[in-house]
């Protein structure tokens, strides 16, 4: 086993980076694709396993593991080194989906989920963190590229995928594939992987982590639970909400004091952190997620198309995020510099949201999909690029913490972002099914939260147009709303400092870069 001292000369990357690459990005495809892939699976999972009260769960569980553990992984990656902890991962990762796949109950399944989110956080933050171990700065662009596309890639592929499962096998089966696929990361991790990593005392930050997981709770609860379970005004969701003020306010104090916290204060002296943190928390995590969330229902209410067909709607999306990232990341490989790429991408999504504030019945369904490949190419010049700029702003031994935190903090944006826009719509479609349907009508057609498109498929025709003209009268206005909200992110790209992006010298001169190998 080599070793390899600050300052060697030694190549960019290591022998079998192609291997080692490709099973980074199946673990980054495993991590994003099981946040949605039982979006369309649900009604016949909760059906099979008498649970309808619980449906919700199956999803918040992955969401509030993964995002709990992901500043957890990023620390102890920059600790112990990466190469352990994301054998352990993709190890929980398919403990959880083993438990999911053989659950005959409910309770089981979220059991399940919960640990394969614990797993998938970590899939996904020492992902990108190992890519920063093996390549330089300038030279990373090009490989965090396609790691950005697979968010958008998992949300389109993952509900037409877990559909496919449920009417071709079986719901169950959208866990198994996750073994074979796990099991051939964790072959490549032990045979090919050769991490640097700095040796120093582990002191586990056990307070700030049980902190943080009680405010993350309490935030994606209020969020997920606000307006839907429970009304805003409930009890529980004041108390959620004041819940997660106070365990914030603690988990700062807590940090301030730690030997070693999970998130270091010190990164928000950083200029550069904050400005990509915030812009990833409201650009990427409200807009985004805004339009991945409500267009496919909009294309099933409004233009009468299948499930599966407004998923494969969405693949214009895929496609901007895919040719946006990627070219972004050859521009930044071969010129070393990023700001100009989150200043365009957030000038895109304004554009975007513009024009889809525009749509109505006529509109015709080849210009949705512009719209949509639009908003995408916004977020593929945005989303990994962040990521790389906070990367390239500290040294080596903190790469994994900035990393997590910097996804962490854009997972909660996500969560919060989407709980606002779904109040909003569901407010004012409420307010617009009151104004214009009868009485006996709204009896027929329920709540806004249980509003499906087979129900309104269903309705006479002349009911059909009431519910499909309030829907886009409640929706479209909102990306009007949004606009604003992107201008604002569009300002603060401006501020973003430049810190060329480190070449191959710079980066393995800086401190602690590559002290010693990890011999695994």
């Amino acid at each position: 086993m080599s070793h390899v001292s600050v300052g060697e000369s030694v190549t960019a990357k290591p022998r079998h980076f192609g291997l080692i690459f490709a099973s980074l990005m199946v673990a980054m495809l495993l991590g994003a694709l099981d946040q949605t892939i039982f979006s369309t699976a649900l009604p016949t999972i909760v059906g099979e396993l008498h649970g309808l009260e619980h449906m919700a769960w199956v999803t918040t569980a992955y969401i509030l593991a993964a995002t709990i553990g992901m500043p957890v992984y990023g620390k102890l990656g920059d600790l112990l080194g990466r190469k352990p902890i994301f054998i352990a991962a993709i190890g929980l990762f398919l403990a959880g989906s083993v438990v999911s796949g053989l659950a005959g109950n409910m309770a089981t399944l979220i059991v399940g989920r919960a640990i394969q989110g614990l797993g998938g956080g970590g899939l996904m933050i020492i992902s990108q963190s190992i890519i920063a171990d093996l390549v330089p700065p300038r030279e990373r662009a090009k490989y965090m590229a396609p790691m950005g596309a697979i968010f958008g890639l998992s949300s389109v592929v993952g509900p037409l995928l877990g559909g496919w499962f449920t009417d071709s096998h079986s719901w169950r089966w959208a866990f198994w594939i996750n073994v074979p696929l796990g099991l051939l990361a964790i072959a490549v991790a032990l045979l090919a992987l050769r991490l640097p990593r700095r040796a120093v005392q582990v002191r586990i930050d056990y307070l700030g982590t049980a902190l943080m997981a009680a405010a993350v709770t309490c935030t994606v609860l209020f969020a997920s639970w606000g307006g839907t379970q429970y009304e805003w005004s409930d009890p529980v969701i004041i108390g959620l909400a004041v819940g997660a003020v106070a365990a914030w306010i603690a988990f700062i104090l807590v940090e301030r004091r730690a030997a070693e916290p999970i998130v270091p204060l010190h990164l928000f002296r950083n200029p550069i952190f904050n400005v990509a943190t915030l812009l990833g928390m409201i650009v990427i995590g409200v807009g985004m997620f805004a339009i991945i969330g409500y267009m496919p229902t909009y294309l099933q209410m409004v233009y009468g198309v299948t499930a599966t067909e407004s998923g494969l709607l969405l693949i214009p999306m895929v496609a901007g995020i895919t040719v946006s990232a990627m070219s972004s990341g050859a521009l930044m490989s071969r010129t070393g510099r990023y700001k100009l790429f989150p200043i365009a991408g957030t000038a895109l999504l304004i554009v975007a949201a513009a024009l889809m504030s525009q749509l109505s019945v006529e509109t015709p369904l080849w210009q949705v999909c512009v719209y949509i490949g639009l908003a995408g190419a916004g977020v593929g010049l945005m989303v990994q690029t962040l990521v790389l700029a906070v990367q390239n702003a500290f040294p080596a031994r903190e790469v994994g913490t900035v990393t997590s935190a910097n996804n962490f903090f854009r997972e909660i944006g996500a969560t919060l972002g989407t709980a606002a826009v779904g109040a909003v719509f569901a407010g004012r479609l409420t307010d617009r099914l009151t104004a214009g349907l009868p009485e006996q009508a709204l009896q027929i057609v329920g709540s806004s939260h249980s509003l499906t498109p087979a129900l309104v498929r269903a309705l006479p025709e002349n009911l059909r147009q009431i519910v499909v003209t309030s829907y886009i009268d409640a929706l479209v206005p909102i990306f009007l709303y949004l606009v604003p909200v992107f201008a604002a992110g569009l300002l603060l790209a401006f501020t973003l400092k430049e810190k060329p992006l480190a070449g191959n010298d710079e980066w393995r001169s800086d401190d602690g870069k590559a002290s010693s190998s990890d011999a695994g």
